[in-house]
């Protein structure tokens, strides 16, 4: 396990691209504390932000310290894990393929920023356009899994292709905007406009939702791929799950401004 405490007292961003532990696993720890970071418009030594301690050959790294102004944490990593205790900066995951990050704190914006595989849970909030495509991309996130045990901001999931994010409490404004298919879980209550624009995928939501006019009533119903998906959920320790296990969920369809065949799925309990 390789153990990076961050000491700096820097209110500069620090845009930390190589830390990822599929690339730093063949390293020592002199070759690791010198790897080269962007602090604000200078290049600079890892070294000089944090103390590293342990060994990367296991492809487990701990971070610890208020991380929020560390930028790309877990860039494009193939594998690994990446534990974070404390908060973590923009683009955590972005791009990320495989491998596993946790933060034990919470996360700014671009969480998974079209990422394509692996898992990233922050047991904490999240920021905007978690899952997202960034500015000017046709599509964002192409699989994988983000789960945020509290509450996230705007466009979460906007352009998504495929992949599942779950957010345990609130979000923010257009959820799942321009969805091209996959899957967002909002269990608490959702921003304005959810689904805006989406042409397929599924919008699960567990509070009250406002839903645009181009969204159409279905039915009533019990869907049993719910069941699958929550159950996973619960599996990897996402409590927010384990109400939503039983009850009815009303099914809308849309967007039919768009292609139409997605869904927004809105929670009734067990009534």
């Amino acid at each position: 396990m390789l153990t990076l405490q961050y000491t700096s007292q820097t209110k500069i961003p620090v845009e930390a691209e190589c830390l990822r532990p599929d690339t730093l696993a063949d390293k020592s720890l002199a070759e690791i504390t010198a790897l080269p970071v962007q602090h604000g418009n200078a290049p600079a030594p890892l070294g000089e932000f944090f103390k590293v301690a342990g060994d990367a050959g296991d492809q487990h790294l701990v971070i610890e310290g208020d991380c929020s102004r560390v930028k790309w944490i877990g860039m494009e990593m193939k594998s690994g894990r990446i534990d974070v205790y404390g908060n973590a900066g923009m683009h955590l995951g972005s791009e990320m393929k495989g491998g596993e990050i946790h933060v034990h704190g919470n996360a700014t914006d671009w969480v998974g920023g079209e990422m394509r595989g692996g898992r990233i849970h922050v047991h904490g909030d999240a920021g905007h356009l978690a899952g997202a495509a960034y500015r000017g991309a046709p599509i964002g996130m192409r699989g994988g899994v983000i789960l945020i045990d509290g509450k996230a901001g705007n466009e979460i999931g906007a352009n998504m292709r495929r992949g599942l994010i779950a957010v345990g409490g609130d979000s923010g404004d257009f959820p799942g905007v321009s969805m091209i298919a996959g899957s967002v879980f909002v269990f608490g209550q959702p921003g304005i406009r959810p689904g805006a624009g989406m042409k397929r995928g599924t919008i699960a939501v567990g509070g009250k939702v406002a839903l645009l006019g181009t969204f159409r009533y279905d039915c009533e119903y019990d869907p049993v791929f719910l069941r699958v998906y929550l159950r996973q959920l619960r599996d990897w320790g996402f409590v927010a799950a384990e109400r939503f296990m039983e009850g009815s969920w009303r099914r809308y369809s849309g967007d039919l401004v768009a292609l139409g065949k997605g869904e927004v799925l809105h929670w009734q309990g067990n009534n």
